[in-house]
């Protein structure tokens, strides 16, 4: 239980390090496709080898800081006394890591602008698969523990970035040269925007979650589950729901170059036509998601190892009360994304901040005063709530833009 404990206070500063390779290749990623669509292959080359530089210089400077600063950075994110020495373990070497994971996540986003999706996907999966290999042996068979779940995740996190680095290479759509990689404060200042809504929608989810384990551990502490219980139940339970958000960001971010070349090519009926495919698509992921996490919750919890009776009272309310709107919760992370895709980095960020700081801050500190730890639970689903309504008014606005493009292109033929 305290393993888990310990990932759950390091996993938002795994999500920082995101949100920085997300704005930098969502960014990019969207600036290439717009550009490739305008024909303008100087653009499209420079972005990418900028991106690239920027990828690894970020990465480094990071790494740097989250090992120099470990201790207040552990205690801050809501580290106990219980778990803290497992929560350093697994903190310096995924700092280790950290250059790598950044550089692959930041790739992954072009590569699809290069019009290779599946190699964006094999690459994620190929670190994935090695990750799940090497876990079990790390953990039992060499007995490293949670400091094994950490080298292993790592080992995933290079595979990775080495199959990105040798796509460098061998890019199709654009294509690299020395004068690419120079950064330039105009070409920066141009597709990083593009990219600003992903950092915050990552940076505001780290500040929320690091909210969330400090009320956790107080709350928990006044009731009878304790401080690690609900610190290590809300971590497994979030782990479940970034794997369904991480299937809702590839199908949104799947249709970012698809989404920016049409725009950039002026056909907007296909971009609108996309828009409310996808977002069909995540509302069908939604209810899957919520018919598992409300029909199964036990099995779900039972996969991370089973404890005491009252932990698994806490899970099962938990995955029942914090997840239950997880089908708005789908919808609106494709909103944010699309948004961003079409060049609307105002919206797009609008959305992500109203969502996470705005909202799910003030509530996961305020409503624990009336309702004590079960507060903690209800901030979640009042956010998906309240920011859905205002995904749906943005999008509908979207929609009508999109309409009166149509029409104008129309009348121009």
């Amino acid at each position: 239980m305290l393993g888990n404990g310990a990932t759950n206070v390091v996993f938002p500063l795994t999500v920082a390090a995101l949100a920085v390779a997300t704005m930098i290749g969502d960014g990019a990623c969207s600036f290439v496709s717009i550009s490739l669509g305008r024909r303008d292959q100087e653009s499209a080359h420079r972005t990418v080898g900028n991106a690239v530089v920027l990828a690894l210089g970020s990465g480094l400077v990071l790494a740097a800081v989250y090992l120099a600063a470990r201790d207040p950075i552990l205690r801050l994110f809501g580290a106990t006394e219980s778990n803290y020495a497992y929560a350093w373990d697994y903190f310096t070497w995924i700092s280790l890591g950290i250059p790598f994971y950044m550089f692959g996540q930041t790739m992954n986003p072009i590569i699809r602008s290069d019009g290779s999706p599946q190699f964006a996907m094999i690459s994620t999966l190929a670190g994935a698969v090695a990750n799940v290999i090497l876990d079990p042996i790390a953990i039992f068979v060499l007995g490293w523990g949670v400091k094994g779940a950490a080298i292993a995740t790592v080992a995933g996190q290079i595979i990775t970035a080495g199959l990105a680095l040798w796509y460098l290479g061998r890019m199709k759509a654009v294509r690299l040269r020395r004068g690419s990689f120079p950064l330039r404060a105009s070409l920066m200042g141009k597709f990083i925007p593009l990219g600003f809504c992903s950092f915050l929608s990552q940076i505001s989810l780290v500040i929320a979650m690091a909210t969330t384990n400090n009320m956790l551990r107080l709350y928990g502490g006044q009731s009878i589950y304790g401080e690690d219980i609900p610190l290590t139940v809300l971590g497994i339970v979030m782990k479940v729901f970034q794997i369904v958000i991480s299937i809702v960001i590839g199908m949104a971010a799947g249709c970012i170059p698809v989404v920016g070349f049409n725009f950039g090519a002026r056909r907007f009926e296909r971009v609108r036509e996309l828009m409310w495919k996808l977002l069909s698509a995540e509302a069908v992921l939604g209810v899957i998601s919520f018919v598992l996490v409300e029909a199964f919750p036990r099995q779900l919890i039972g996969l991370f190892g089973s404890e005491s009776q009252l932990y698994e009272q806490f899970a099962v309310l938990t995955f029942r009360i914090y997840l239950c709107m997880i089908v708005l919760a789908c919808v609106n992370k494709a909103s944010f994304i699309f948004l961003q895709s079409l060049g609307k980095p105002i919206q797009s960020t609008f959305l992500s901040l109203f969502r996470e700081v705005i909202l799910a801050v003030p509530l996961v500190v305020l409503l624990p005063r009336a309702f004590g730890l079960m507060g903690v639970l209800y901030s979640m689903p009042v956010s998906d709530v309240a920011a859905f309504f205002a995904s749906v008014w943005i999008v509908l606005q979207t929609d009508r833009q999109l309409k009166k493009a149509i029409a104008a292109e129309k009348a121009k033929t």
